[in-house]
């Protein structure tokens, strides 16, 4: 699974992408929201972790003009601004969820997880290569019915790869 981080906090930022990496999730990280923006634009990721308070376009901007453009990828709002209203702009933005600062990285990834499966109900969680199948809900691989036990990074890189199957896939991807 793909992941944007798109947070100005490069401390932060930088927590966020070890703790995703270790739990086999690829991450591409912005620090501005039209850096963030731009990536949304040009990669199809699962979910996009988006900080209100960014240089130039704010988040709320930011989520507003990718459901604007009809990216319907799940947004989850990430800030220190906790007011009511604060939430409830993000949610009116488009966010599809919203977590203040500070957070428990286990409450994030849980997040996280319930946004993608959330939008693995509108496609089939399966990925069939042949006689592959991966079960993207169950972060499980089998071949002809046989269960292939993989280390997190060989399952997200396989998941990466049988997902883009057919395409060229860069090493920066």
């Amino acid at each position: 699974m793909r992941v944007l981080i798109v947070e100005d906090d490069q401390r932060i930022s930088g927590v966020l992408r070890r703790y995703l990496t270790e739990h086999s999730y690829a991450v591409d990280t912005a620090f501005n929201g039209t850096e963030g923006l731009e990536a949304a634009r040009s990669v199809d990721y699962d979910v996009i972790v988006l900080d209100v308070m960014l240089p130039g376009i704010d988040g709320f901007a930011v989520c507003k003009e990718l459901r604007r453009l009809r990216i319907l990828t799940p947004v989850l709002m990430l800030t220190a601004r906790d007011s009511v209203a604060d939430r409830i702009g993000g949610l009116d933005s488009g966010a599809d969820d919203y977590l203040t600062k500070p957070f428990e990285l286990d409450e994030l990834l849980a997040r996280i997880r319930a946004l993608i499966r959330r939008g693995h109900q509108k496609k089939d969680p399966f990925i069939k290569v042949h006689e592959l199948t991966i079960d993207t809900a169950a972060r499980s691989v089998t071949r002809s019915g046989k269960k292939i036990p993989l280390t997190p990074r060989e399952y997200a890189l396989l998941e990466f790869l049988a997902f883009h199957a057919g395409a060229v896939v860069t090493r920066t991807m």
